[in-house]
């Protein structure tokens, strides 16, 4: 099934088995945590920048600091929801009483968050959903994993690309101008319906991070890697624009999001993690890829030949390839 189709019906059995309102369902760089694929349904969908911002702002629950994998807006707050920022100035007015919050993280990194939003005033996940919840969390953030690792198994080259793709955003993450090449890239990233124009979500996500940073809230990277689609792989950076001929408060400047292919350090990055590499598999992984031979990869790793040929028969147990040039086709995707 396709990964979005999977979330999907996950999130109806979800629906059945735990009861909610609304849920937000957001992909992440297992590296930087930072969103780069959302699904979800909740009625305040046109404020989805603001959402968004908010969001990353808020420390209370953030899935970057989840311990354990699964908390509720209540719990955390001690009943007093205010605490929360997104709660205070977003979910209040839409009579949101309660939020479980989940991590989708593994050793190898983070790879999803879920919010799930119950309505009314009294509203509560009880101690038991909480549970049922956490015994979720471990099959399906492996499922997720796998799911990225099956994306390089396409090793067809990516479309050519007619210019660069840059958004730039407001401080508030409206969208001031935008390439042509960067819509094409957004409306594949997230078909939009009918001729309505592609939402930039993974834009949002990105620039939504440079704000948390700023605000000392997470200092994970700005950055965030996303399937287009095929074998192909694009990375999003966010940075404040430098106006040549103001110089407002940063706060107050513009937000670049570029959008670009991932080089190939980062798509071996995160096809290591994906196949669930050791640290040494992975610096054998990034020694091929800059095209060393055995004996030279012996010698930077300080190892035998006959250990670095065993680390090699691990990596394609792990990743299904037989031969280096088919391991290194999949990373590079051509």
């Amino acid at each position: 099934m396709d990964e979005r189709a999977a979330r999907a019906e996950q999130v109806e059995t979800l629906r059945r088995t735990v009861g909610f309102d609304a849920y937000a369902w957001v992909l992440t760089d297992p590296l930087t945590a930072v969103g780069s694929s959302p699904l979800a349904d909740a009625p305040c969908l046109p404020e989805l920048p603001r959402l968004i911002r908010l969001k990353y702002l808020t420390p209370v629950n953030r899935w970057t600091g989840l311990d354990p994998p699964v908390a509720t807006l209540r719990s955390a707050t001690g009943d007093d929801r205010a605490k929360s920022l997104v709660w205070r100035e977003l979910q209040s007015s839409y009579d949101v009483g309660d939020v479980a919050s989940l991590v989708f993280r593994d050793r190898h990194g983070t790879w999803g968050f879920l919010d799930l939003w119950r309505s009314g005033t009294d509203a509560r996940f009880s101690a038991t959903e909480v549970a049922h919840l956490a015994g979720l969390v471990a099959p399906v953030t492996a499922a997720l994993r796998e799911a990225v690792g099956r994306t390089f198994d396409d090793v067809a080259p990516a479309p050519a690309r007619g210019g660069p793709s840059v958004l730039v955003l407001s401080p508030d993450l409206e969208v001031r101008a935008q390439t042509a090449e960067s819509e094409a890239v957004l409306r594949t990233l997230l078909p939009p319906c009918a001729d309505r124009r592609p939402v930039p979500a993974a834009a949002y996500n990105v620039a939504a991070q440079l704000l948390a940073v700023e605000s000392g809230v997470d200092q994970h990277q700005a950055a965030a890697r996303v399937h287009l689609g095929g074998g192909t792989w694009l990375t999003l950076r966010a940075a404040r624009a430098d106006p040549a001929d103001r110089e407002p408060e940063a706060s107050a400047r513009d937000i670049a999001v570029s959008i670009e292919p991932s080089s190939p350090a980062e798509r071996a990055d995160l096809y290591a993690r994906a196949h669930t590499l050791s640290p040494r598999e992975t610096d054998l992984l990034l020694l091929l890829l800059e095209g060393a031979d055995t004996r030279t990869v012996a010698a930077r790793l300080f190892l035998s030949e006959h250990t670095v040929q065993d680390h090699l028969k691990s990596v394609f147990a792990k990743t299904g390839v037989h031969t280096r040039r088919a391991l290194l086709a999949r990373v590079t995707g051509r």
